[in-house]
């Protein structure tokens, strides 16, 4: 789905989730991409029980907040499950993989804003 045009630019940006269908990320793994400017992006990432987002890194500073489920954290040396309330930061360029140990929505914040999740399906 086209993501809305006043994205880029404006003092607001308004994100009606009705107007945003989830796309695949990985297998058992959805992401919808909310609203955003050019230095922020809000993402929610629904995980099915036994999902993973594999191991990979960003430049992006990421902020994450766990809505509901339980999830599991590798990220750089540290080892941690997170359950509904709670949040956490990666640094950039910090490895860092999370598994769902049951069905799990977050909401993630990035800084900068992330081209890669914003270009439409099939071009991630």
């Amino acid at each position: 789905m086209t993501q809305p045009a006043a994205r880029r630019g404006g003092d607001v940006v308004v994100v009606a989730s009705a107007d945003v269908a989830p796309r695949t990320a990985f297998p058992d793994l959805t992401r919808r991409v909310l609203a955003h400017n050019e230095n922020l992006m809000l993402v929610e990432h629904v995980m099915e029980e036994g999902s993973v987002f594999p191991r990979h890194s960003h430049p992006h500073e990421q902020l994450a907040y766990l809505v509901s489920g339980r999830i599991r954290v590798v990220a750089g040396d540290r080892s941690f499950e997170a359950g509904p309330g709670d949040s956490f930061v990666v640094r950039g360029g910090v490895e860092h993989q999370v598994w769902a140990l049951e069905r799990s929505v977050a909401l993630d914040v990035f800084t900068p804003y992330r081209q890669d999740y914003a270009e439409p399906a099939g071009e991630e």
